[in-house]
């Protein structure tokens, strides 16, 4: 067991007050790493810390900050396999998952540091003869990342290098529940030459360091991905000192399958979207809506995907699909969800049990039939590996029970059909739609949610711009 310090100032710290949270292994409740709880004060160092170093990164020509994230892109390469390793211990994805996730990382690092010489302002007609009005672009100063759990080392990069590049500093607080590889990345920092302060890396639970930093008046922007209602109380706290806010929240993505459709095709992805991560990830298809022409052998197919799944303990077992569920809180919430529906008069075609499996967080691959619109194995997030469907007529039933919803982050639709394509593009009402293939987005596209599924979004250009500020300059002359 490795007992871990926040990262301030460029130092490894640890401040008297603070207490200590356990870190376990999700696939033997093995305690494997302690970590701070940090507290005002040590949030006050390191948002000081990034303050303190605000102006000097600020001033630097974009091109040399990309060059300091390129070292920490640099970092990350040359050590996949340990990074991956921390990774599934903490987290429990498989290895083959985790190794992507790192690989994915240093890839984004690099794309934003791409960046540097792409950052543009505009030149804006004037309605004066002698005047020329300039629309610049600006850092917003220091930048906060609250990170999840369950792609915890991506997330770092995916707050960082947008910030990074545009002139902001950072501090990263890690998730609770998968504090460790963040602690492995400022490691890494620490051998790179970025100055001091830039980037502050703390751990701590969300009422304590969570709360302290959403409502820190040193504070530009919170960048947060999450639960609803975590992102409800930090736009809260964030709302006394109008602090912006970036929010990636919850999901409930609808997956439309109709009659036309390649349906070994629309299988194996729903399938490949619904098991990565153990079916912890805010995109993946929770809810599958199939045209009756085709339902019972979509099901037949999808179920007999869903009952080959393997899973286990991904640092004992080989060639897995997919590992523990990340504690026990959410083994059980998706054990309730199951039994809830079942209840209802969902029918459980595969799995529907905890599994046991050693001690770990393991629930068997599962598939409902005979779902409906009215339960909330249907609207509310699953987060796990199951896999609710329901009966529609057609496309028009199925982008309406789609569009039903709270959450409007990732939607998908499989059909060979451009025209019906083409009205589902412009009838959906999310960030996202994948057509005839799995629900995993581009670093160059726009991942962004609607209605509870946030506010912002992240990638590509735009999320880049989510870390800056508009300074119009009129000049007469």
């Amino acid at each position: 067991m490795k007992e871990y310090r926040n990262y301030i100032n460029g130092e490894f710290v640890l401040q008297s007050s603070e207490g200590a949270v356990e870190v376990l292994n999700p696939a033997t409740q093995e305690l494997i790493g302690l970590v701070p709880d940090t507290s005002v004060a040590g949030v006050d160092a390191a948002v000081d810390a990034a303050a303190g170093a605000a102006k000097a990164w600020e001033a630097l020509a974009a091109p040399e900050r990309a060059g300091y994230l390129r070292q920490i892109s640099a970092r990350i390469r040359g050590d996949v396999e340990r990074l991956a390793r921390t990774i599934t211990l903490e987290q429990g994805k498989v290895l083959d998952l985790a190794r992507h996730e790192v690989n994915l990382t240093a890839n984004y690092i690099d794309y934003m540091a791409e960046w540097a010489l792409r950052i543009e302002g505009e030149v804006v007609a004037s309605d004066k003869a002698k005047e020329t009005i300039l629309l610049l672009r600006k850092p917003i100063g220091v930048a906060v990342g609250i990170l999840p759990w369950n792609f915890p080392f991506f997330l770092i990069a995916r707050k960082l290098a947008p910030a990074l590049v545009t002139g902001n500093t950072i501090v990263i607080k890690s998730s609770e529940e998968t504090p460790l590889n963040a602690f492995e990345f400022a490691e890494l920092l620490a051998r790179t030459d970025i100055p001091k302060g830039v980037v502050n890396i703390v751990s701590g639970r969300g009422n304590t360091t969570g709360s302290a930093l959403s409502s820190h008046p040193g504070v530009g922007i919170i960048s947060f991905t999450g639960s609803v209602a975590t992102g409800s109380r930090i736009m809260a706290a964030a709302a006394a000192n109008m602090t912006r806010v970036n929010l990636e929240l919850g999901g409930k993505a609808p997956a439309i399958v109709l009659a036309d459709a390649d349906l070994d095709l629309a299988a194996r992805a729903i399938h490949e979207s619904r098991i990565a991560n153990t079916g912890q990830l805010c995109n993946c298809p929770e809810r599958i809506y199939v045209q009756r022409g085709v339902l019972q052998e979509f099901t037949a197919k999808v179920t007999q995907l869903m009952r080959g799944t393997r899973y286990g303990n991904p640092l004992k077992d080989n060639d897995l699909h997919m590992g523990p569920l990340v504690n026990r809180t959410g083994l059980q919430k998706v054990s309730k969800r199951v039994d809830a529906a079942r209840a209802d008069g969902a029918e459980v075609v595969t799995g529907g049990r905890i599994a046991g499996r050693d001690d770990g967080n393991h629930y068997e691959p599962t598939v409902l039939a005979n779902c409906n619109a009215g339960m909330a194995v249907m609207r509310d997030e699953i987060f796990g590996p199951v896999l609710p469907i329901q009966a529609i007529d057609g496309i028009e039933e199925g982008i309406a029970l789609a569009n039903d919803s709270e959450y409007g982050l990732t939607s998908s639709l499989f059909t060979r059909d451009l025209n019906t394509t083409l009205k589902a593009v412009r009838e959906l009402r999310f960030g996202e739609t994948f057509v005839n293939r799995n629900n995993f987005e581009a670093i160059q596209g726009f991942h962004a949610g609607r209605r509870k599924s946030g506010i912002g979004g992240a990638d590509g250009k735009h999320g880049l711009y989510e870390f800056m500020e508009t300074h119009a300059v009129y000049i007469e002359g």
